[in-house]
Parts: structure tokens; sequence; C-alpha cells
């Protein structure tokens, strides 16, 4: 669990800004950052009482408490409620942030966040955790991208490190995905709750690195997609395999437009190599179009609409395919670009 350690003197913090944070700020010397932050499918804010019964439901369980130093396992409400209030003090004094990762849609609690710079600064230390039903769907990664952006946008830090187990992949992964890099050193990390102390290669990014990953991200990349609609309405929907980019999202068939290629010689080309049939560009009815900015590059991609194809549909990439009624297709998780292009397709099939 993302921890706050009580309160230490630190002369080289900058000091808070006089008289207590109003809640939902974060003031650090100059800088006055808002919360909540918001992405794309997540909201990060602070913790309420309220929340103290689902982060024991999903901080409790053994799968993610072994990943952390400090999540006792069993945990207590009376721990989840201590450590809010120590979250709550570190706030409005200026000395670290902790933030629940909750979906967009809906509001349920999923998993926390924490950046700490109290005995670090100008550098921070952030920290995350995703309940167990819902990892592997990108969430860590983009909570921790959020952070990222505050520390280099709003709070003028020069640098983000964090670190974990090495047997501990999947939060390796989250680190490479935000942009963090072994840097050479090794962190001791006491973890009171395993019982040991653990010796991490420390990962960080700088803000010069984060500037430079902004400047990449403004490059465009053109992806067209599909959405073939059968005889009962229903639209197809693919499941991204295992060792692809955001496995286990469903989307849109379709892919990346190749130099000299249109968007709709693209799409012929995918879907027949994707799923084995074959389009004739007359059959291909564009409808709408999702610009998201990613954190590497910009993607930009129309989506056709398709009601008659050639061959029999066979998935040849091992992937997984379903037929998703018009009103259903929010129930599948979608990467972040993907939900966008779903109003409009539904006007289109039920209105």
């Amino acid at each position: 669990m993302p921890t706050i350690e009580a309160d230490r003197d630190d002369a080289d913090r900058p000091a808070a800004a006089a008289g207590p944070a109003m809640p939902g700020r974060l003031r650090v010397g100059g800088c006055d950052a808002a919360l909540p932050l918001v992405t794309d499918r997540l909201v990060l804010r602070p913790p309420t009482a309220d929340d103290i019964a689902p982060v024991v439901a999903m901080a409790g369980v053994w799968d993610v408490a072994r990943c952390t130093a400090k999540i006792p396992h069993p945990l207590t409400e009376q721990d989840v409620a201590a450590w809010f209030a120590r979250g709550a003090q570190d706030l409005a004094g200026g000395a670290a942030v902790v933030l629940l990762v909750t979906e967009r849609a809906g509001g349920a609690v999923i998993g926390a966040v924490d950046m700490n710079w109290r005995e670090t600064w100008p550098a921070a230390e952030i920290g995350y955790w995703i309940g167990q039903p819902l990892q592997g769907r990108g969430y860590a990664t983009e909570a921790v991208r959020a952070l990222l952006g505050l520390a280099f946008d709003t709070l003028d830090l020069a640098e983000v490190f964090a670190s974990a187990e090495a047997w501990n992949a999947p939060s390796l992964r989250v680190m490479e995905k935000a942009g963090l890099r072994p840097d050479g050193q090794t962190l001791t990390v006491p973890a009171p709750a395993r019982g040991t102390t653990w010796q991490h290669d420390r990962q960080s990014i700088t803000r010069s690195r984060w500037s430079q990953r902004r400047a990449e991200a403004a490059r465009i990349v053109l992806v067209v997609a599909a959405a073939l609609v059968d005889r009962d309405g229903r639209v197809l929907l693919t499941r991204r395999p295992p060792g692809k980019p955001m496995a286990g999202l469903w989307e849109f068939p379709g892919g990346k437009v190749h130099d000299g290629e249109s968007p709709e010689r693209a799409l012929i080309r995918e879907l027949h190599e994707e799923l084995g049939i074959d389009v004739r560009h007359a059959c291909l009815a564009p409808l709408t179009f999702a610009s998201h900015a990613y954190p590497d590059f910009h993607l930009l991609m129309p989506l056709f609409v398709l009601r008659t194809w050639h061959g029999r549909l066979t998935p040849r990439e091992g992937q997984e395919v379903a037929w998703v009624r018009a009103a259903r297709l929010r129930d599948y998780p979608m990467p972040p670009a993907d939900p966008p292009l779903i109003p409009a397709l539904q006007d289109l099939l039920l209105g």
C-alpha cells in the first residue's frame, strides 16, 4: 500500500504555503495543484471514511499485500483509517499526496497511488497497487502517468523514482511503460510488513526525459477500425491476445495504416490478415473517428461500418471474438481510444 511515514524535519523540502491546504488541493511552495486527477478511465482522488471497507477488501488480499513493503496482512479497518489520517495530514502539509484510484464510470475504488517527497526533494518516490480483479488492464500505468504529470507539470519536481522486487514483473512493466528506467542505483527498502529489508534496482525518470516523451507523443499515428455488423445488429469485437500491448482488452478490428495506403485499403488488408474475410471498398461506410493522446504518440482512428463481407470469419492471430449487442458494448473493457466511438455506433444501430 502506498504508505506515508510520520512527519520529520526536512530543510531541503520547500515549505508548504501558510495555512492548511483546502480539501482537494495540494500546496507545495508556490505550487497549487487541484485534485482529483482525471484521466481517460480513472479519477484519482483523496480517500474518505466511506473508502475504508473497499480498500480493506482489495489491499488485504495476500497477492496484493505481498508485493508491497508496508501493507499488513491481515489488514484491518484500523490500519486503513490510520493510513487515511496520515495521508490527510501530509496533503495539508504539502509533504506528499495519497490518492485512491477509482473508475471514472461508476466511481468504484480499484487501487491506490502515492507520491512522497518529504526526504528526497526535488525528487519524489511513487508507489501504487491495483486490486486483483482489475489487474492487467493498464490502470496502474494510467494512474502512474497521471502522477508524473502532477510531478513535472505542476510541482516542479526534478525526478520521480520507484522500485519493486525483481520477481514482481507486472509492477516493473508499469514503470517501464510510464517511462521509468533503471538508473544504476540500488535502493535499500525497509519492508516492515514482510519482516525484512529489500534491495531494489532504482527506476527513475527526470523532468527532461518526461518533456522529451511529451514531444515524441505529438507524433500522429493513423490507425483504422471497422464495426462489423451482422444480420441481428450485433457488432464484432476482438480481444487482444497475450503478449500484445494492452492484452485482454476488447477492440474494433483493424490496424495501422502503412505509408502510401488509404484508410480503406489498409482496413481491407487488415480484415483479411486478422479475420480471413474479403471486403470491397464500396461496402465500407465511414461513421466517426477517435483522436486520443497516448504517452508515446497521438492516435487518429477513423471507424467504418461494414455489413457485407465474403468468406468465413476466422480469427488468425490468436484473438478471441465476440458478437455484442450495441447496448452492451460498454460492458467490454477497451483501450482508451475505443470507447469514444461507441455513442455514434449506438445512435446508428439503436436510433
